[in-house]
C-alpha cells in the first residue's frame, strides 16, 4: 500500500523511518534537487547521482566508452572524449538512437546502485538523485520516494543562468515527467520557490522527523 504523501513541514510523520535507508530523490531539471542532495549529504546522508555514474559508464578508456564511439562514430568526440552536448543533441532527435544507449549506460549505472545499496552498513542512509525516477518507473525500488518542485519561472531562471538557451530548456523540460506525474509517486513534496535557507529547512526537516522516528 502507497504510504502518504507528505509536504516537507515542521512536523513529524510516524509512517517513516530510517530502517527505510534506500530514498530516491528526483524533481525536474532546474528545481533544484541537486542542491537538496548535497544538504542531505551534509546531514550525514551517502549520497550518489545517477547522472554522474550515467557520465562514469562512457568515459574514456571504459568499455562503455568503446561502445559508443563505435555506435556514434567520431563526429561525436572532441579532444579524445565524448562530447556530451553533441551526444545530446543526436538522440533528442533519434528515439531508436537514445534506446540503444540506454542499453549501454544502464547495466552500468543499475550495478553501481546495487553495489551501493548492499555497502550500507548499520542506520547509514542512501541517498539516490536520479532525474528520470518516473521516465524509468523506479519509484518502487526506493523506500522512500522525494520530489523537489518548483515554478516553472524560477526554473527557466535558474537554467538561463547556466547558460542554456531558452528553446534548449523548453525541449528539456518537454522531455520529462511532469510535476504531476512526479508528485503521484513521490513520498514527500519539497517545494523550492525561496531562498537556499528555506530549501535547507525542509530537508533538516525531512531528516530530522526521520531521526525522530528511528
Amino acid at each position: 500500500m502507497k504510504r502518504p504523501r507528505v509536504t516537507a513541514g515542521p512536523f513529524s510523520f510516524s509512517d517513516y523511518s530510517l530502517s527505510m535507508r534506500v530514498i530516491g530523490l528526483t524533481g525536474g531539471i532546474g528545481c533544484g534537487k541537486s542542491l537538496a542532495a548535497q544538504y542531505f549529504a551534509e546531514l550525514g546522508a551517502l549520497v550518489i547521482d545517477a547522472d554522474q555514474l550515467a557520465r562514469a559508464a562512457i568515459e574514456r578508456g571504459s568499455d562503455g566508452f568503446d561502445e559508443v564511439v563505435a555506435l556514434f562514430g567520431d563526429s561525436i568526440l572532441r579532444d579524445g572524449n565524448i562530447d556530451r552536448r553533441a551526444l545530446g543533441e543526436l538522440i533528442f532527435k533519434d528515439p531508436i538512437a537514445k534506446k540503444k544507449l540506454e542499453n549501454i549506460i544502464h547495466p552500468f549505472v543499475r550495478r553501481e546502485f546495487e553495489g551501493a545499496v548492499a555497502s550500507l552498513k548499520g542506520d547509514q542512509v542512501l541517498v539516490y538523485e536520479i532525474p528520470l525516477l518516473v521516465e524509468t518507473n523506479s519509484h518502487e525500488r526506493f523506500d522512500v520516494v522525494i520530489t523537489v518542485e518548483s515554478e516553472m519561472e524560477n526554473r527557466i531562471a535558474r537554467l538561463r543562468g547556466r547558460g542554456m538557451h531558452i528553446s534548449e530548456i523548453e525541449g528539456r523540460i518537454a522531455a520529462q515527467a511532469t510535476r504531476e506525474q512526479r508528485i503521484e509517486v513521490a513520498d514527500f513534496l519539497i517545494e523550492n520557490d525561496g531562498s537556499e535557507d528555506e530549501l535547507l529547512r525542509q530537508v533538516e526537516n525531512i531528516w530530522d522527523s526521520l531521526h525522530d522516528n528511528k
